[in-house]
C-alpha cells in the first residue's frame, strides 16, 4: 500500500464516501475483508477500506496529479504576488524624474494591503470564510492543472473534511497572508533597489491641512519603526520638505529610511505574524483531524467492517469490469506454497501428487469455501499460489473476479489450465477466451502442472 500522510488518508476516505454517496456502493467485498483483517478501530478500518478502493480505482494517482497541479497553481499565484509587489513599489517611487509625495507613496504601498488585511480579520472574527475567493481560484487552478478526470472529486471532499473542523479558515489564512507577505517583501526589495540606484526627492503637499498635521502624522507613523532603529526626519526636515530644491542629502536619506521602516512595520511584519499564526493553527488542527463516524456513509459500514458476528459467503454479484492484478500487493509476510482448484468435476482427479512443502486448499465449489479461503489468505498470504481451472468452462466474470482476488493475496500466482479428460477435446474458441481474459489480468498461465515452481520458486 502506498505510504500516505494522515491527512491524505482522511482525504481519500472522504473522497470514497462522497463517490459512493453520489454513484452508489462500490464493489467492496475484498476491500471490506482486508479492512476486517487489519487491527484497529472503526476509523482505522474505514481508512484501510477506502485506501484499498482508492488504489484500485486510480484515486491515489489522481490525488498525486491534483497535488502537482495545486503546487503549480500556488507557484503561479506566488509569481503573480511578487510581480504585483514590485509594481506597487515602482508605482510609489516612479522613475526618479519627479519628486515623490511621501504620503501618496505610502498609500500606494500600504493602502490596498491594509484594507484587505482589516477585511480578512473582520471576516475571520464574524464569518470565518473570508478569503474564499482566492481559495476557490487556487482550487480551480489546481483542478485545471491536474488534467485528471478523477481529480474532480478530490477538491469537494477536501473542503468538506476541513469545514467540519473549521480548518478551512486557517488554510485560506495561510494562503492569503502568505501571498501578501510575498507581495510586501517584493515591494520592499524593489524599493531598496530603486533607492540604491536612483536619486529621489521627497515632498508633501496640501491645500487644506497645516504643516503641523503632517509633522504629527509622520512622527506617529514613525514611532514603531523608530523602536527598530529606523529613524525618521526631524520636525525641521518635515517642514522643509515642501520643495525638493531646498532638500539636502540628509533630508532625502531620512525620508527614505522612514519610508522603508513604515513599509516593514505596517506591511511586512503584520503579514508575517498572521502567516505564522495561521500556519500554527492549521498544523495544530490538522494533527487533531478525525473522521465524522456519525455520517451515514460511515455508519452504514460499521456492521460490515466490525461485525458482531462473522458471516461467510459471497453476497455481491460479479463486477462489470475486472481490475488489474498486481502481484505481491499484500503488506503481510508471505510464506509457503498453495494450490487450489476452481469448480472441478469428478472427471478431474484431485489433488495431484504434491511435495510435502506444497499445501492443498481443495476445490472451491461454494460461497462458503471461497470466503473461508480468502479470509485465510488475507491473514496468511502464500508466497506462491497455483490456481487450477477447467478450460472447458467459460471464463465468466465471477470466476475471473475470484481468480483476481486470490492472486492479490499472494506474492506470485500462476494459472494451471487443465487438460481435457481422456477422450475429450478442448474447444479452441473457449480456450482462446481463457487466454485473453488471463492476459488482461496480467497472470501467467500454462497447461502443465506448475509443481516444480510451487516447490522451488523456479522452473
Amino acid at each position: 500500500m502506498t505510504q500516505l500522510s494522515p491527512l491524505q488518508r482522511l482525504w481519500l476516505t472522504e473522497t470514497v464516501r462522497l463517490r459512493e454517496e453520489h454513484a452508489g456502493p462500490l464493489d467492496d467485498l475484498e476491500a471490506n475483508r482486508r479492512a476486517r483483517s487489519s487491527a484497529g478501530d472503526l476509523a482505522t478500518r474505514l481508512q484501510n477500506r477506502a485506501l484499498w478502493l482508492a488504489e484500485r480505482d486510480g484515486l491515489v494517482s489522481a490525488m498525486r496529479h491534483w497535488l502537482q497541479g495545486s503546487r503549480l497553481a500556488l507557484l503561479g499565484l506566488a509569481v503573480l504576488a511578487i510581480i504585483s509587489g514590485g509594481g506597487l513599489a515602482f508605482a510609489a517611487l516612479g522613475d526618479g524624474q519627479r519628486p515623490v509625495n511621501v504620503f501618496w507613496a505610502l498609500g500606494s504601498l500600504l493602502g490596498v494591503n491594509l484594507v484587505l488585511l482589516l477585511s480578512w480579520l473582520l471576516g475571520v472574527i464574524f464569518a470565518g470564510e473570508h478569503g474564499a475567493s482566492l481559495g476557490r481560484l487556487w482550487l480551480w487552478l489546481s483542478g485545471k492543472l491536474a488534467r485528471d478526470a478523477k481529480a474532480a472529486q478530490l477538491a469537494p471532499a477536501l473542503l468538506l473534511l476541513l469545514q467540519r473542523q473549521k480548518l478551512n479558515r486557517w488554510a485560506l489564512g495561510t494562503l492569503v497572508n502568505g501571498l501578501w507577505l510575498l507581495a510586501m517583501l517584493s515591494a520592499l526589495t524593489l524599493m531598496l533597489l530603486l533607492m540604491a540606484t536612483r536619486r529621489y526627492g521627497f515632498i508633501w503637499e496640501t491645500t487644506l491641512l497645516s504643516a503641523d498635521v503632517f509633522v504629527s502624522a509622520t512622527r506617529a507613523l514613525g514611532a514603531l519603526p523608530g523602536w527598530l532603529g529606523f529613524s525618521g526626519p526631524s520636525e525641521a526636515m518635515i517642514r522643509a520638505s515642501t520643495d525638493t530644491l531646498n532638500s539636502s542629502e540628509a533630508v532625502r536619506q531620512a525620508w527614505a529610511v522612514w519610508l522603508v521602516g513604515v513599509l516593514l512595520v505596517y506591511g511586512v511584519l503584520p503579514r508575517l505574524v498572521l502567516t505564522a499564526f495561521c500556519r500554527w493553527r492549521w498544523i495544530r488542527g490538522r494533527n487533531a483531524l478525525q473522521l465524522d463516524l456519525n455520517l451515514n456513509g460511515y455508519s452504514q459500514l460499521r456492521e460490515r467492517l466490525m461485525p458482531s458476528s462473522e458471516r461467510l459467503g459471497v453476497n455481491d454479484i460479479a463486477p462489470e469490469q475486472l481490475h488489474s492484478v498486481e502481484a505481491g500487493q499484500t503488506d503481510l509476510h508471505t510464506e509457503g506454497a498453495l494450490i487450489v482448484a476452481i469448480e472441478l468435476d469428478d472427471q478431474h482427479p484431485w489433488p495431484p501428487t504434491l511435495p510435502a512443502t506444497v499445501k492443498d486448499a481443495g476445490i472451491l465449489d461454494s460461497r462458503e469455501s471461497r470466503q473461508k479461503l480468502l479470509e485465510q489468505m488475507t491473514r496468511f498470504p502464500p508466497a506462491r499460489l497455483a490456481i487450477a481451472c477447467d478450460p472447458r468452462r467459460s471464463p465468466d466474470r465471477g470466476s475471473l473476479a475470484l481468480i483476481a482476488e486470490l492472486a492479490r493475496s499472494a506474492a506470485a500466482t500462476r494459472i494451471w489450465l487443465l487438460q481435457a479428460p481422456h477422450g475429450q477435446a478442448l474447444d479452441a474458441n473457449r480456450l482462446g477466451d481463457w487466454h485473453h481474459a488471463l492476459e488482461q489480468l496480467g497472470l501467467p498461465f500454462a497447461t502443465s502442472a506448475p509443481i516444480n515452481w510451487l516447490e522451488t520458486g523456479h522452473d
